[in-house]
């Protein structure tokens, strides 16, 4: 149940996009509980905040958008 919860925050945030998400992150870093996390407790939300920055890694400093962009 809790993973389960913790999968659904980092999907709702997701859903945002890219330059949304590092946003995010940085209120959370911040210690902002974000409307997507409300509910969860501080390991979950810090749970998800790793999970976040995991998947941001994968992107570096550009976002799949910005890279069409600069490409059109």
């Amino acid at each position: 149940m809790r993973k389960q919860l913790i999968d659904r925050g980092v999907e709702r945030i997701c859903e945002k996009g890219c330059q949304s998400v590092r946003g995010d992150i940085r209120l959370l870093e911040q210690g902002l509980i974000l409307p997507e996390l409300q509910g969860l407790d501080e390991r979950a939300r810090e749970a998800v905040l790793k999970e976040l920055r995991s998947i941001m890694a994968v992107y570096g400093e550009c976002c799949p958008a910005d890279r069409r962009v600069k490409k059109a």
